[in-house]
């Protein structure tokens, strides 16, 4: 019998993202053959532990899956050595405190509040909880990170892992610079470059690599895979340490149906065609951070060298991330709120919005549409609530959706 009721949900979530513009930044689009193998048979299999070490008889296929995806991203980001099993960038991250770090241990990452993540040390996180977690910055003027007061933090605190990455900043990192000054002070150095893996795979941002003791990311958001995480690093006894930490440490049986996904994915992220999508990001970005100044709103960091982009909605127009999100959604364009530095605001309401190009850039859009949505923008959020600015936007937005076609033959419907 035929679960109606969750295919009818379902169903509705296909027709939003066929008639939205998905402005999340740490979302994407997958390729049907991504999202074939994420629903494959794999899923029956269990398979704990590694190719050729399964604690389970029936793996001999399974580990074919998995050696792929372990060597594709290998060659993909010029490692030596790779986990794939980690369900998520979050566990992915927690493995690395797990096998590197004992409860207590110093460690330095970015603060929530001026672009970092969760898993970088916030309080109410496992990380925070766990670690002696101390947390750096962008400067108060420029916004954008602070090399010389990241130094003096290090040389203060002594953390035994520095750790680099960001959700919500829009600037280049350095990860060169941040290597070099964690490691003259005895630190580990640890990149989780989630946001923007996908643009290092392609050379559109630069690489962790050689410069990260241990490197993390997802494998959605830029890189355009299923929802997932891996770890990667060039030192022997140090993946091994990892291994343990995600089987039997922090994992049962991995995803494999996940797995065969994410090796798709890496496949697919070796393409040149692959490089000329990630480009096409950051154009996208840059038209859209130009009609955004444009129209008057204020950027954080002054714009962006990525992927994304944080609006200043309260200086700009006079309301919160909340609203501004709220008003965006009611005319099909999804974005997210998002605390910008030095926030007066409450994390739940917020300052920004934070918007992004990859899963549009995936559609199809190019800069002449990315332009457009920075004008519809403008008029939703500048203007009062009318119904007639309200159906204005609407329309403009169905005419840039009506030109996209993927996913056209996908249904869910009875």
């Amino acid at each position: 019998m035929r679960d109606s009721e969750v295919f009818a949900s379902v169903q509705r979530e296909l027709d939003r993202q066929r008639n939205n513009i998905e402005l999340i930044a740490s979302e994407n689009f997958v390729s049907q053959q991504v999202m074939e193998l994420a629903g494959s048979v794999l899923t029956n299999k269990y398979a704990e532990g590694y190719p050729g070490k399964r604690y389970y008889g029936g793996c001999q296929f399974v580990d074919e899956v998995e050696t792929l995806a372990i060597e594709r991203l290998k060659k993909l980001f010029h490692c030596e050595y790779a986990n794939v099993q980690p369900h998520s960038g979050a566990q992915a991250n927690t493995a690395v405190y797990f096998a590197l770090l004992q409860p207590g241990d110093k460690v330095l990452g970015m603060s929530l509040n001026d672009g970092g993540h969760l898993t970088h040390g916030h309080p109410l996180n496992y990380s925070g909880m766990t670690y002696e977690f101390h947390a750096y910055g962008v400067d108060r003027e420029s916004e954008m990170l602070d090399y010389e007061a990241f130094k003096k933090q290090v040389e203060e605190v002594k953390p035994k892992l520095v750790v680099a990455g960001a959700s919500a900043y829009s600037r280049t990192i350095d990860f060169k610079t941040m290597a070099e000054i964690a490691h003259e002070n005895g630190a580990l150095f640890m990149v989780d470059m989630a946001h923007i893996a996908g643009l290092v795979a392609a050379g559109e941002h630069p690489s962790p690599f050689p410069y990260a003791d241990v490197v993390t990311t997802t494998t959605h958001k830029t890189l355009r895979g299923p929802r997932g995480g891996v770890i990667m690093c060039n030192d022997e006894e140090m993946i091994k340490a990892i291994n343990r930490a995600v089987f039997p440490g922090m994992q049962g049986g991995p995803l494999m149906h996940i797995i065969a996904a994410k090796a798709a994915c890496f496949y697919e992220a070796l393409q040149d065609d692959f490089k000329d999508y990630a480009k096409q990001i950051r154009k996208n970005a840059k038209a859209l951070e130009e009609s955004l100044k444009e129209e008057g709103f204020r950027l954080v960091a002054g714009g962006t060298d990525n992927h994304l982009l944080l609006i200043d909605v309260k200086a700009s127009c006079g309301i919160t991330g909340k609203k501004a999100q709220r008003l965006l959604d009611e005319v099909n364009i999804t974005a997210n709120k998002n605390a910008i530095p030095f926030d007066t605001e409450k994390p739940f309401k917020a300052s920004g919005i934070r918007v992004g190009t990859p899963a549009m850039t995936t559609k199809g859009f190019k800069e002449e549409d990315f332009r457009e949505v920075g004008k519809i923008i403008a008029l939703r959020l500048k203007n009062d609530e009318t119904d007639e600015i309200k159906n204005e936007c609407l329309r403009r937005v169905k005419a840039l959706t009506d030109k996209v076609t993927m996913y056209k033959d996908l249904s869910y419907e009875d």
